[in-house]
């Protein structure tokens, strides 16, 4: 289950050649059955939650006094109020429903079971009287009779706070809850730290549902668009990339003159009659642009000599991207790979939320210092919270890892396949197949990798906001420094698993071999996997940008004209984050698909050269490439050494390997 299980195992690794689909079996089965386990597990926190009577308290909901609401109840020891009949009160009422405790996420109030939740707004003791009177369905604690709200003195405590808000039961959950959201004002202000009263909040919320229908349009409208870049990305690769190449050489030259003519204007700027604070606060600007004209400057040089030696390497890039475009004309339920990811995350994460609701109202009934009820599990099973929670991260981690492989297992069958129209009917389904049948073991230990990173991550980042303003500037340095690297760890590592996922895809290997494959074929490729990583990254965040900026230009035209309400920044805001999630899951499809063209033309021109009987996989595009490198390197001479290193590394040690 090791990353090196044993020397033979290794040496076999060592004189094994790439045999891209032929050969398929299974891979890293034990880390398969672990992963059935630890679902098993999950399984069995959910079924202890609901055979607790979990899902009955979570559905019906219950009282202060452990009283499940419409049904019969049985006493609890020492418990007043408790083992009541409420077959007739089937939901539960808050006296003060609008008390919420952001910090243990709880509602600090008294809950009881009645008959009718207040659809009107009750004003005084007497209207709540009327309604109990009316309705049958008494909102005061169950000490106190309807009869005595207006005459008992203990009527202020134990009845609701006034006014008491209208509210309608939660669908499903049985739950009194206020139908105007000012209730929840103190709530709303804790996340939305903009809002300072109640009618900018109103305003908002009524331009979202004025504006429902343009908000799905614009939202409609981002999809399209993010399909279209694609077809774009295709067809005007070759100049796209050259002109995102030199707007970011303009760019930094600009911003390096700029800052250094401010620099010289603020130097030759007359000192004569200046306050001595004036002059203090000039001499420090003057140095502060000093330090930033300096600064962009050698990053100015720095990123000049960067393109200077990777100008070449981006040829490699446009042809990859333009492969990249026929893979999706080819392959075309590539494009909705990220709808059923994202449909399988949903899902999970639905049941996720319904356990974990479940666990909070799970275990045994126990009194607490205000003399109300809570259910609290004691012992080992306290810890299934924690069992849960990397639940979340592990199978998260996996369901992407799936689409990864996926996407790998389809692009690898149309790359290594000779003649197209030899592939399979879907590859996208034959890959789905493969996987299931033979890989998800492999899926299983590269998602766990990633989840052993990131919850040290998640640990860390909760000490640091749980410790804001309380530690002191070291240990807040050394917190951040840690999230920090285990952020890019986390980047790295997922990087790493992509290829490795590529591996395995060619060779059916198990993970560590794959990766470490993968592994030595990027490094073996540094300079063109730089170039690959930043102008193909960048130009594809550029894209992004586009959809974004165009969704926005769209959604400000269209709201401009839509006069039944005046403020429109929050569907905007929906809107540009949503036009950017689409445009991120199309194309970091894109993305991950120019990786796993690149993987496999790394291998192929690693182990082929063009002759008889070791022909090349590639595309004539990239061919073209290779035949343009070669050319290029025998005008070098010996200034293409370096170069014919890289096309073919494996031209002398082929026959060994």
């Amino acid at each position: 289950m090791g990353c090196c299980s044993s020397a033979s195992s290794a040496a076999q690794s060592s004189k094994r050649e790439w045999k891209p689909l032929e050969d398929r079996s299974c891979t890293d089965i034990p880390w398969l059955l672990l992963f059935i386990l630890f679902c098993i597990g999950m399984g069995f926190i959910c079924g202890f939650s609901v055979a607790t009577g979990a899902a009955a308290r979570l559905v019906s909901g219950y009282d202060s006094y452990g009283n499940i609401c419409g049904q019969k109840n049985a006493k609890l020891e020492a418990v007043p109020n408790s083992g009541m009949d409420h077959t007739h009160r089937k939901y539960v009422f808050f006296l003060d429903p609008c008390n919420l405790d952001l910090i243990n996420r709880k509602i600090k109030s008294v809950a009881l079971c009645v008959a009718a939740c207040p659809r009107q707004e009750l004003k005084t003791l007497s209207d709540v009287q009327k309604f109990a009177e009316t309705n049958g369905s008494a909102l005061c604690t169950y000490d106190l009779k309807p009869s005595e709200y207006t005459t008992s003195s203990k009527a202020s405590a134990l009845c609701p706070k006034l006014p008491v808000p209208a509210s309608a039961p939660i669908p499903f959950f049985h739950r009194c809850a206020p139908v105007n959201i000012s209730c929840y004002a103190k709530f709303a202000e804790a996340l939305i730290t903009f809002v300072s009263d109640n009618s900018v909040l109103h305003r908002l919320i009524s331009g979202v549902m004025t504006s429902k229908e343009i908000i799905l349009g614009l939202c409609l409208l981002s999809l399209v668009l993010s399909m279209i870049l694609m077809v774009i990305i295709r067809y005007i690769s070759r100049v796209l990339v050259w002109i995102v190449t030199i707007l970011v050489i303009l760019g930094s030259l600009g911003g390096t003159g700029v800052l250094w003519w401010l620099y010289a204007k603020q130097r030759r700027s007359p000192k004569e009659a200046v306050l001595p604070e004036q002059l203090q606060i000039a001499e420090d600007n003057l140095r502060a642009l000093l330090i930033y004209a300096v600064s962009a400057t050698v990053f100015t040089v720095i990123l000049f000599l960067i393109m200077l030696v990777m100008r070449k390497r981006v040829a490699l890039t446009i042809a990859l991207f333009h492969v990249a475009g026929k893979v999706f004309i080819h392959l075309p339920l590539l494009v909705f790979q990220p709808f059923w990811t994202f449909f399988a995350l949903v899902l999970f994460w639905v049941y996720w939320i319904m356990t974990l609701l479940f666990l909070g109202t799970t275990g045994s009934a126990v009194q607490n210092d205000q003399g109300f009820v809570e259910f609290r599990v004691s012992g080992p099973l306290q810890y299934m919270w924690w069992y849960h929670v990397v639940g979340l991260i592990w199978i998260s981690e996996f369901i992407l890892a799936c689409q990864q492989m996926t996407v790998a297992g389809a692009v690898v069958t149309y790359y290594f396949t000779r003649d197209k129209r030899n592939l399979p009917f879907t590859p996208i389904l034959a890959s789905v197949n493969r996987l299931i049948r033979y890989h998800l073991g492999t899926v299983a230990k590269g998602s766990f990798i990633i989840t052993l990173v990131k919850i040290p991550r998640m640990i860390l980042m909760y000490i640091h906001s749980q410790l804001k303003g309380k530690e002191n500037a070291c240990a807040r340095c050394v917190l951040k420094s840690c999230i920090c690297c285990l952020w890019c760890l986390e980047k790295c590592l997922n990087y790493l698993n992509q290829n490795a996922y590529t591996a395995t895809a060619i060779n059916s290997t198990n993970f560590c071999t794959s990766a470490k494959d993968a592994f030595v074929i990027l490094v073996e490729n540094a300079l063109r996997v730089a170039a690959i990583n930043t102008v193909g990254d960048f130009m594809l965040f550029l894209g992004k940008v586009l959809i974004v900026c165009s969704t926005g230009l769209a959604g400000i035209m269209l709201l401009n004209y839509q006069q039944d309400y005046t403020v429109w920044v929050l569907p905007l805001i929906i809107v540009c984050l949503f036009a950017f999630l689409v445009a991120h899951c199309f194309l970091s499809i894109y993305e991950m698909v120019v990786d796993v063209l690149f993987l496999c033309f790394a291998i192929d021109t690693k182990y082929n050269d063009g002759s008889p009987g070791r022909e090349f996989y590639m595309d004539k595009v990239l061919m073209e490439f290779v035949e343009n490198s070669r050319k290029a390197m025998k005008e070098a001479g010996k200034g293409g050494v370096a170069d014919a290193r890289e096309l073919k590394p494996m031209a002398s040690g082929a026959s060994s390997a």
